[in-house]
């Protein structure tokens, strides 16, 4: 075990940047692990506890020239083990979930009703540790762009090739020497860096390639482009440094959604309190139009809650008593007191934050291969400059100064800094583009994976059902529809039972107002009986109404007919006779057929593994349109994905997060459908705030974008490397436009990889 420090870094602009971080700490004796992501602005070290966090690693980084601070909060001890393989945090998924999938034929006589629910106490608010989303300790990445020292540095140098032009015009005679010095202005600072990268493990950096291209166009007489290249060098890293700054920006914005203030109640009153300092159990007052301050749970009162800000819902939800609200969202319409459940640091904005944040730090397999290739791809740029520099020469006889020339734009073209950055830019600008539609992903290797897959598996209850009963149908004898759903609901006003919910609120559709029932009482393996008025009333199972009075063959009939379609039924009996029938369901997802038919359209095949009886589990299938596997163990679950894996494919295992670990474990990814919750955020590969079955095809959709962003990227960055490295050896192009082969490059990756931030509709 070791332990695991974060840092904000700034000054950051391309991957080259953050390897050359990786290479000086990871040589710091102690160092175990260092993970450095460009998008994200962090490093994250694992170290012996012997090692001194302050010194020398915040030393090092700071020499490289960058800037560097903790992130607030302890360090924590990190696992043993990290090969820097971050497929393998995936691959195994081993989520921990518990069994989840139930049989909904509920026994009505097990109907235990529990009238009324506790409240916590209200829990005055304390001090607890602040949470510091935006690193506001290093500043480099808060202030404008040019307030930079890179800003500073590229107008400095700007204003010296402008002097040396004027200078040059008045005594033409020290021309070079006067642009020599101005390219020293912005090349001192360069060969600074150069100097402290080759020190600290990366001689062959593009600091380097820069001051070797720039010292030898001064020493063959080519001081004017020499200080053009330096300039329009420092121009490019200065808007790679504006385009990583948008990327990194992106994501920490959700930490604005959160009010500086909340208003807590207490003994004597409310007082107003900063958010940071809530503690569990505080109980809060949200006035119609506040931002909720923390993560909490309904206590009183009812409201639409607009959850866009955090999961991208565009329609607000309503909620009442005992409904779990998210930090950041918005009270629209109703005063409602709320329980604190989270701290600040743990609140879903701030998990959403830190898991994108950590994500952009584990690396996809394409990004992996691009920086094991970009390793030799430094080194033989430099050779292949040299070569053509001298081979020319000595060969044919050709003219060295040209010749070198060429070598030299050579090491301007090849600089690696578009082609690395390609992968992480976008895949950052995915992971925080779906992040902010309530899409989580751990990861460029779960989103890589995400992309490719052809099946996607759904658990039944909880995930394309609601998980709770829901009336599907009344049957009434000698009464109508409205009379009976209103003479069960006077037996179950009160009741948190699923059932007796399910009842209420389908009263509460067709606008029917329950009677007034007395003498309420529940009849051990029976029902639920009462009175209204003079008449006595039970709610029973079928089997106890027939117990009581025969049954006639339309009833019988109509019983079995709903029983055969998985149904839950009761009888309801006035005065020993039966007037009605209400058949209950766990009925499907409003969104499940819409979301099963994107998911079709996308050529991922669905699929519903569960573990309810057959024909409940065929009812919901033939609703939705999905094949069914019905009555499964968890290792059938496991067996059916790894058949389907078998052939080829790539599966997606979609749940409510904490159910089916083996099928979990099976999958390529796993998704949870928790509504936010601890488990759906921190257990599986990807995560759906919105609990919105269409979600998933938008998880897939935004993937397979990234992807293409990605393969887009690559091409630019290789493709303007070829077209300039063809037009510098004919001798068309020299060293200044050389140099948009790389900064250029880089600049036009990282605004393609920027339009993933626009989400796209459907």
């Amino acid at each position: 075990m070791g332990i695991q420090d974060r840092y904000r870094i700034t000054g950051m602009d391309c991957a080259s940047c953050a390897q050359k971080i990786d290479t000086a700490v990871r040589r710091i004796d102690g160092v175990e692990d260092v993970s450095v992501s460009v998008s994200a602005g962090t490093m994250t070290v694992r170290r012996g506890e012997a090692v001194d966090p302050a010194d020398p690693i915040q030393k090092i980084v700071a020499k490289l020239g960058y800037g560097i601070a903790p992130l607030a909060g302890r360090a924590a001890p990190a696992p043993a083990q990290n090969d820097h393989d971050h497929d393998a945090c995936c691959g195994g998924h081993d989520h921990g979930h518990g069994a989840h999938d139930h049989d909904l034929d509920h026994d009505h006589d097990a109907h235990e009703h529990s009238h009324g629910h506790g409240q916590a106490p209200a829990v005055a608010a304390t001090a607890a540790p602040p949470l510091d989303l935006h690193g506001h300790d290093v500043g480099e990445d808060d202030g404008a762009w040019w307030q930079t020292k890179k800003a500073r540095l590229t107008l400095a140098a700007g204003a010296a090739i402008v002097a040396a032009f004027l200078v040059a015009y008045v005594v033409p005679e020290i021309r070079a020497t006067t642009f020599a010095v101005a390219m020293l202005v912005g090349l001192i600072p360069i060969a600074r860096r150069a100097f402290m990268a080759a020190r600290y493990g990366t001689p062959f950096s593009i600091e380097t390639l820069m001051t070797i291209a720039a010292i030898g166009a001064v020493i063959i007489g080519a001081a004017e482009e020499a200080a053009m290249v330096v300039f329009l060098f420092l121009i490019g890293e200065l808007l790679e440094g504006v385009a990583a700054r948008r990327a990194r920006t992106s994501i920490r914005a959700l930490s604005n959604l959160l009010p500086e203030t909340a208003r807590v109640e207490e003994a004597g009153g409310i007082r107003e309190v900063p958010a940071s300092a809530l503690a569990v159990g505080a109980i809060l007052q949200i006035r119609p139009g506040d931002r909720i301050a923390a993560d909490g749970r309904i206590l009183e009162g009812e409201s639409a809650i607009d959850e866009a800000p955090v999961t991208g819902e565009s329609v607000p939800k309503r909620k009442g008593v005992g409904d779990s609200v998210f930090a950041g969202t918005i009270n629209t319409d109703g005063l409602i007191r709320v329980e604190v459940t989270a701290i600040a640091a743990d609140n879903t904005i701030a998990r959403i934050v830190r898991l994108v944040e950590e994500a952009q730090e584990a690396k996809a397999p394409t990004e992996r291969f691009i920086d094991r290739f970009s390793r030799w791809y430094t080194p033989a740029v430099l050779v292949v400059g040299a070569l053509v520099a001298i081979l020319p020469p000595l060969v044919v006889g050709a003219s060295w100064s040209e010749w070198v020339y060429k070598g030299l734009a050579i090491l301007l073209i090849g600089c690696p800094c578009a082609l690395v950055i390609s992968t992480p830019a976008a895949i950052a600008a995915g992971l925080a583009s779906g992040a902010r539609q309530g899409l989580l992903m751990k990861g460029g290797a779960v989103l890589e994976t995400l992309a490719g897959i052809h099946h996607a598996a759904f658990d039944k209850t909880g995930t394309l059902t609601l998980g709770r009963p829901v009336v599907s149908d009344i049957i009434g004898y000698g009464r109508s529809e409205a009379e009976v759903i209103g003479l069960a609901a006077a037996l179950e006003v009160g009741s948190n039972h699923p059932l007796a919910q399910a009842i209420l609120a389908k009263a509460a559709d067709m606008a029917v107002a329950p009677g007034s029932a007395q003498e309420i009482a529940a009849v051990a393996g029976k029902g639920m009986t009462g009175k209204v008025g003079a008449d006595s009333l039970m709610l029973a199972s079928a089997a106890a109404a027939a117990a009581i009075t025969p049954l006639t063959a339309d009833q019988d009939a109509a019983i079995a007919a709903l029983g055969g379609e998985g149904k839950s039924v009761s009888v309801l009996l006035v005065n020993d006779a039966i007037v009605g029938v209400i058949a209950m369901r766990d009925g499907p997802r409003a969104d499940a057929r819409d979301g099963l038919a994107a998911l079709k359209s996308l050529d991922v095949a669905p699929v519903m593994l569960t573990g309810d009886n057959a024909r409940a589990a065929k009812a919901v299938g033939d609703d939705l349109g999905i094949e069914v596997r019905a009555e499964l163990l968890p290792q059938d679950k496991q067996r059916i994905i790894r058949e389907l894996q078998a052939g080829g494919a790539k599966v997606a295992k979609v749940g409510d997060g904490i159910n089916d670990a083996p099928a979990l474990a099976a999958a390529d990814v796993g998704i949870a459908m928790g509504g936010g919750t601890d488990v759906a955020l921190e257990t599986a590969d990807a995560a759906i705030l919105n609990n919105n079955v269409a979600d998933v095809a938008r998880l897939v959709r935004l993937a397979r974008r990234t992807m293409r962003n990605i393969h887009q990227n690559i091409v630019i960055a290789l493709g303007l490397k070829a077209v300039f490295l063809v037009t510098t050896i004919l001798g068309i192009t020299g060293l200044w436009p050389a140099i948009l082969a790389d900064t250029g490059a880089t600049v036009l990756v990282t605004i393609n990889a920027l339009t993933l931030l626009v989400p796209k509709k459907g």
